[in-house]
């Protein structure tokens, strides 16, 4: 049999190696998750691990403005050069991308977990910002403060508690807006704080003084008359004076706008919750409380961050470093 000359040829473009290259991209497509698909799931894990909302919402709005803006489909879409062009394309000071940035490379360590994705290429990606350290309120300060407020109305001596409170165990105002009677040990003169009020969701035991533990029980009676008065029945230390808890979703609450207030009326510069917060830890360090404890009272999870709230003098750290040699 003679063979039929061009019958079966084929005038083929491609290359050999072209056709194997697109035959294994289109089978690494096949197993590439979706980035809107895994973006669902990671919230639904972070939702039942007990994140708060507020969490969960600032996560879901960086990663879905990420996909838009980049373009993603499939998580096997995004690159090293897909997260820079981000970043680049972001109108905002670095100190936000960095914000950005880390919310995106949590979800992509999550997807790694998961076993969707097998190379941690984003570890090395970072933002360069210059923090600019934060003071703490001068312990003086707080005490012209305390001074001045009126305590013989129940806002004032609410106020004065809240501020005291803040000052002598650090907890966040969040966490002030949520303290409830029966976190306060009398006999013990503790403060047993649950998981559920903290932000890292670990139980946490702090000592309060004698003069807190008489501000408390005065607050508490006071509580009890207005409550009853607007047949209000929540147990929170800090109300409003309609009997009603305070604003526990936002730090803008009650007591961080009276701070705002008093700083103006009294001319007293850098008082507000947070500063107040580093006060304390600034005063922990004075008495000689180690790092490590500062951390744990504070709720910190990285000792850096600790460390950043102390805002040491040069000249102190020299003095400090002086008693080692």
């Amino acid at each position: 049999m003679t063979k039929k000359s061009g019958l079966f040829d084929v005038d083929f473009v491609l290359t050999t190696q072209e056709l194997a290259a697109s035959v294994k991209v289109e089978k690494v497509r096949s197993f590439s998750k979706g980035f809107t698909e895994a973006l669902e799931t990671i919230i639904k894990q972070m939702e039942v691990s007990g994140h708060r909302a507020r969490t969960l919402k600032d996560y879901n709005t960086v990663l879905t403005n990420f996909a838009k803006s980049t373009v993603v489909k499939y998580l096997d879409d995004i690159t090293v050069d897909t997260i820079y062009s981000w970043l680049n394309g972001i109108a905002v000071v670095n100190q936000t991308k960095l914000t950005r940035l880390k919310v995106l490379k949590s979800f992509l360590g999550k997807c790694l977990t998961n076993g969707w994705l097998t190379i941690n290429f984003w570890q090395s990606i970072n933002v360069k910002v210059d923090k600019k350290v934060k003071k703490g309120a001068k312990p003086n300060d707080i005490a012209i403060l305390v001074s001045l407020i009126d305590k013989n109305t129940f806002v004032g001596l609410r106020d004065v508690a809240a501020i005291l409170t803040m000052y002598k165990t650090g907890i966040r105002i969040n966490t002030l807006g949520q303290l409830k009677e029966h976190h306060i040990d009398f006999d013990s003169k503790t403060l047993v704080l649950e998981g559920a009020i903290l932000k890292n969701h670990q139980i946490l035991k702090l000592p309060i003084d004698e003069q807190l533990v008489e501000l408390f029980k005065v607050l508490i009676r006071c509580n009890n008359n207005i409550r009853n008065h607007y047949s209000e029945s929540n147990s929170n230390l800090f109300i409003s004076t309609k009997g009603t808890s305070l604003n526990t979703k936002s730090t803008n609450n009650a007591i961080s706008k009276q701070l705002t207030k008093y700083a103006k009326r009294f001319k007293l510069e850098n008082i507000n919750a947070h500063a107040i917060r580093r006060a304390y830890a600034k005063r922990l360090h004075d008495k000689g409380a180690s790092i490590a404890i500062i951390s744990k009272a504070l709720g910190h999870s990285d000792l850096a961050v600790t460390t950043q709230y102390l805002d040491l003098d040069v000249e102190e750290v020299a003095n400090d470093l002086r008693e080692y040699l």
